[in-house]
């Protein structure tokens, strides 16, 4: 590692232990109606895979690529989809899966976006909540870890690209944190 990646915030161990948690009770929920697990790229790929291993149930898998960051470590609040699904989703369940909930904004934004293609339900599972920064009431049925209002790196998670290799999740505090 290098000095822009602080102090651990959740370990490689209790992400492992929350996971298979989350999975156990995805898999109980939408037992006899595998959802769609839709991941929220690039941030949630590490999570999805490790969370879609976990669930004992035959699930399809898509992606949407949205973006409200770009390269900076706070939210522009202007959400933009990068990257749209190919999945018909009617009549599906869908599970979201998200990396990070900040302000909620974009959560909210592709929640809507999802209702209109007239799925059976929309759910959302995010790893990650910061505390206190919701902008937004967010209904999140799965969550893993509530941390306070730091920007991460690892496992999934970025900034400049960099980082989304470390196995844990870890304090940015380099330049722009």
């Amino acid at each position: 590692m290098d000095d822009n990646v602080g102090r651990v915030i959740v370990g490689e161990d209790e992400l492992r232990a929350k996971i298979a948690e989350l999975a156990a009770q995805i898999t109980a929920d939408y037992a006899g109606r595998p959802p769609i697990l839709v991941g929220v790229l690039k941030g949630a790929f590490m999570f999805m895979a490790d969370l879609a291993r976990a669930i004992a149930l035959p699930v399809e898998f898509d992606f949407m690529a949205v973006s409200s960051y770009g390269s900076a470590t706070r939210s522009s609040g202007i959400v933009r989809i990068l990257k749209d699904l190919e999945i018909d989703l009617t009549d599906r369940d869908v599970l979201v899966v998200e990396d990070i909930v900040d302000s909620g904004l974009t959560l909210a934004y592709l929640q809507r976006n999802l209702a209109a293609r007239a799925p059976r339900s929309v759910e959302v599972c995010a790893l990650i909540v910061k505390e206190g920064l919701q902008r937004t009431e967010l209904d999140l049925k799965y969550v893993g870890f509530t941390i306070p209002p730091v920007f991460v790196v690892g496992y999934g998670l970025d900034v400049g690209e960099r980082y989304r290799n470390l196995p844990g999740l870890f304090e940015y505090v380099g330049p722009g944190a």
